[in-house]
């Protein structure tokens, strides 16, 4: 009888779960066992992670995920070395491109992985993959040769940030991972705004290729972790052989092919149009138009495959997850842009060197480390995320609308506490989407959902970021002979946030200076509407106390377990 039950308990988590759509809140008898206290005479008893367990498994996604957000702005201050080394400068968009698009374009896929295979061995083979593609780009002998690295490193971190957030999720009870989710975010978003940094100081001291390099030792400390640590899976899992002789099936190869040229087509004509080519361009037309023509397509495909879809139709209908979709590519969007833009007002505005614009960014960093582990533990102890979610977006879009007042004669006090309030903002918001959608569903859909949450991440990062170079340049453009007539223009934009001081004479410095704060502006107010419209779709998170899960459970299976969650809520 006891292992008719474990057979049932089986059955109901890996496929039922998967097969039928979930259109209201996950009842205590439709979880599975990991999210329900049960009683070792019903079920096996899951061990959840505690203590230093826990945190051997925490130690190296928060290093894996800093490389991943590193790799994504180290590149930017070694550009010029590398582009004088290959003479390439017509290559320079795509050194950052392929990246971009690599990584966007595999991430459903990637949560088909770790739905089907082991969330260790699928961890471990996309860092793997990310380590290889540093290592291309760390001894490309030319331009092609990097691009293809820079795609093949994309490529790994299509699985890593919706990995991580997938162990975690496996690893321990729904009202810890507010907390944890935030901590790894908040303290792996330093790469981001070190990597400016740590790139300059690689280039001008060895060699730029050093800015691929450091990937591989710092990664092998964290892929020997991982190889020896035991991390969990939310769910008994299919053997590898059975998924990969239907692996067509299982992971909708088909329905991969037609959506990842259609992504790929809507990236470059968006990065594109304006720069290479003009928007009314037969290329950029004929790539919106392969977009429109195959994404039909692939949503018909989409619709037929249903649950077994690359992104299930049951999944994506559900207000939770797609209005966590709109609300994380809007907050990433914005993170990006302001991780750019920011440096650029310090470096040209200020005149701070590289070094220096990193350390004024400070105070954003600091805010978001303490906003996001406050913030986690507070939704573990009173177990509603939505109205933290709601609290971020006012935050932020307050906070980046005030940075769009930044100017010449603007105090220190102006630009620390403008970005404290941001920073806070971005902290607190950036892990709730993750909770709500992991909460509404059941662990079977989790990681497409969170793989899914991550894609709209990318996609919005990379359209906005195209948005707000062309909203930036084209200000330039006409605020220079505005408020310094008589300027070069294309000299001063080509020169560079950095450069523009060595070409122009000091009688039309403070001109130029005033049109670039005023186009930094400008990239603020998109950042500020980007924040404010994560403020409707907040709401759409659900309302669910993430802690009613165990106080629905019978008050026997309570009692049994009593000690148990005592010891699980001190592990963090």
């Amino acid at each position: 009888m006891a292992a008719d039950k474990e057979a049932m308990g089986r059955k109901t988590s890996t496929s039922s779960d998967l097969a039928s759509p979930i259109t209201e809140p996950v009842t205590t008898e439709e979880l599975p066992a990991k999210d329900v206290e049960a009683s070792p005479k019903d079920e096996p008893e899951y061990e959840w992670l505690t203590g230093m367990k826990l945190w051997a498994v925490m130690g190296p996604l928060i290093l894996v995920f800093f490389l991943v957000l590193l790799d994504t702005t180290i590149i930017s201050t070694a550009i010029p070395k590398i582009t004088n080394h290959f003479n390439s400068l017509k290559d320079i968009g795509w050194y950052t491109a392929s990246y971009q698009l690599a990584s966007a374009v595999l991430q459903p896929l990637a949560g088909k992985l770790y739905v089907n295979f082991s969330n260790k061995w699928t961890f471990i083979s996309f860092f793997a993959l990310f380590e290889f593609g540093s290592l291309l780009c760390g001894v490309a002998n030319s331009s092609k040769m990097l691009i293809v690295g820079r795609a093949v490193a994309g490529m790994g971190t299509a699985g890593l940030q919706n990995g991580a957030f997938t162990i975690i999720s496996a690893s321990v009870p729904l009202h810890k991972r507010p907390a944890l989710i935030g901590i790894l975010q908040a303290l792996a978003q330093l790469g981001i705004v070190f990597g400016p940094l740590i790139g300059g100081a690689l280039t001008q001291y060895t060699t730029w290729r050093w800015c691929f390099y450091i990937n591989l030792p710092i990664g092998a400390v964290a892929a020997v972790l991982l190889v020896f640590d035991k991390i969990p899976d939310a769910y008994q899992k299919p053997p590898a052989m059975e998924v990969l002789r239907d692996i067509h099936h299982k992971l909708d190869l088909i329905g991969f092919v037609l959506f990842a040229p259609a992504v790929i087509m809507l990236l470059l004509a968006m990065l594109w149009g304006g720069n290479d080519y003009a928007w009314n361009s037969a290329t950029v037309i004929g790539l919106f138009c392969g977009f429109g023509g195959l994404i039909i397509v692939w949503a018909a495909w989409n619709w037929y495959k249903k649950d077994d879809a690359l992104i299930p139709i049951s999944m994506i209908t559900k207000t939770t997850v797609w209005s966590g979709c709109v609300v994380v590519g809007c907050l990433m969007a914005g993170l990006y842009i302001a991780a750019y833009y920011l440096p650029i007002y310090f470096q040209s505005v200020y005149g701070a060197s590289p070094t220096m614009s990193g350390v004024y960014l400070l105070p954003n960093i600091i805010a978001a480390l303490l906003a996001a582990v406050i913030a986690g533990k507070l939704v573990g102890m009173i177990g509603y995320y939505t109205p933290f979610a709601i609290l971020a977006a006012i935050l932020m879009s307050i906070g980046l609308g005030l940075c769009g007042m930044l100017g010449v004669n603007s105090s220190t006090g102006d630009w620390i506490g403008f970005q404290i309030l941001f920073g806070v903002g971005r902290g607190m918001g950036m892990q709730m989407p993750i909770v709500a959608v992991q909460n509404r569903l059941p662990p079977t859909m989790a990681p497409l959902a969170i793989a899914l949450c991550m894609f709209t991440g990318m996609l919005f990062g990379a359209l906005f970021l195209s948005a707000s170079a062309t909203i930036f340049t084209n200000s330039l453009s006409t605020l220079i002979p505005k408020y310094s007539p008589g300027a070069d223009v294309q000299a001063i934009v080509t020169a560079g946030a950095t450069g523009f001081r060595d070409v122009v004479p000091l009688s039309q410095l403070p001109g130029i200076l005033i049109a670039y704060a005023k186009s930094v502006n400008r990239v603020f107010y998109l950042c500020a509407a980007l924040a404010a419209l994560c403020l409707p779709f907040s709401f759409g998170l659900g309302w669910t106390n993430i802690k009613e899960k165990k106080k629905a459970a019978p008050q026997a299976k309570v009692e049994v377990n009593k000690g148990e969650e005592t010891s699980s809520d001190s592990a963090v």
